[in-house]
């Protein structure tokens, strides 16, 4: 007896969730039901493909080899679909996007609504990394990346930049006083990012002529904890407009040192893994995206 392409999409759901209820939920089965796929798949291969216990499970050697044969056949089948779904023009299947936190929150969940209204036939699902993630251990259509790209094998598609802008809460400036130069930075709580360090360069001169490197006195790893720390009127921090286009608007949130700002505009990127044409649902989330941000104000 053969074994189903349903069993092997559970085998990998296991795989990638971790355990057997979390791929029962993101398959929208029972647990019970990818647990007996699983008995069913190993029987007809008639060896062991995952070793459980009560706190993990663990590949067997077959099993890491069956795994990735069992991805390429998916990814045939997946492949195969989005070639008919292009013949008829209709985007359809699952599209999986990841973001940083921020980036998802303040530019992509006000957009989700009018896409999947648009594309009813795509089921969208994102995720939040704060790190580069490898998009094929994820299982990720698309991956947004803010900042100069660094990985030649993805295909990459520019959506547009965002300024930086060193800001504070009005309630901060009262309570501790403007910096009026960018020496007087030094006596204030500059809040930064634990890493990459990179991220702590702020478009302010330094006295050498470039671009002044800070010392956070607190530091976090999410874009999206600064933002509120700031908003809490803690300390001053260097923030992208697509995160804070409507603090500013509603004075919530002020530049500081305005005049003596560098304009830095990161750009920002869709990656994906694509050696053929791009899949009719990759498309329709890239230009949707694309056209609403070339629209917003924190990209002119």
């Amino acid at each position: 007896m053969k074994t189903t392409l349903d069993e092997m999409q559970a085998f990998i759901a296991v795989i990638d969730t971790g355990s057997i209820t979390a791929a029962a939920e993101q398959l929208g089965q029972t647990t019970s039901g990818v647990s007996r796929a699983l008995g069913r798949l190993e029987e007809k291969l008639g060896t062991t493909l995952l070793t459980r216990t009560t706190r993990r499970l663990q590949l067997t050697a077959e099993g890491e080899s069956f795994l990735a044969q069992a991805r390429a056949i998916v990814a045939s089948v997946d492949a195969a679909e989005e070639q008919i779904a292009a013949r008829r023009g209709t985007p359809s299947g699952r599209l999986r996007v990841d973001a940083a936190m921020p980036f998802v929150l303040h530019v992509i969940a006000p957009l989700v609504a009018e896409y999947c209204s648009r594309y009813p036939q795509v089921a969208l699902e994102l995720n939040s990394s704060e790190r580069y993630i490898d998009l094929l251990e994820r299982r990720t259509d698309i991956a947004i990346r803010i900042g100069p790209l660094a990985d030649s094998t993805l295909h990459a598609r520019p959506l547009g930049h965002s300024r930086l802008r060193v800001l504070a809460s009005p309630a901060y400036l009262q309570q501790h006083g403007t910096p009026k130069t960018v020496a007087q930075l030094q006596a204030h709580a500059l809040l930064g990012f634990n890493e990459p360090d990179s991220l702590n360069t702020w478009p302010l001169p330094d006295a050498d002529g470039g671009l002044l490197h800070v010392r956070p006195s607190l530091a976090v790893n999410s874009g999206e904890i600064l933002h509120r720390l700031a908003l809490e009127g803690v300390g001053i921090v260097c923030l992208s407009d697509f995160l804070t286009e409507q603090d500013r608007a509603q004075g919530s949130l002020v530049q500081v040192l305005a005049k003596q700002t560098v304009e830095v505009r990161q750009p920002i990127h869709a990656v994906y893994y694509r050696n053929t044409a791009v899949s009719a649902r990759i498309r329709s989330f890239l230009d949707y995206l694309g056209e609403a941000m070339a629209k917003a104000a924190y990209t002119q």
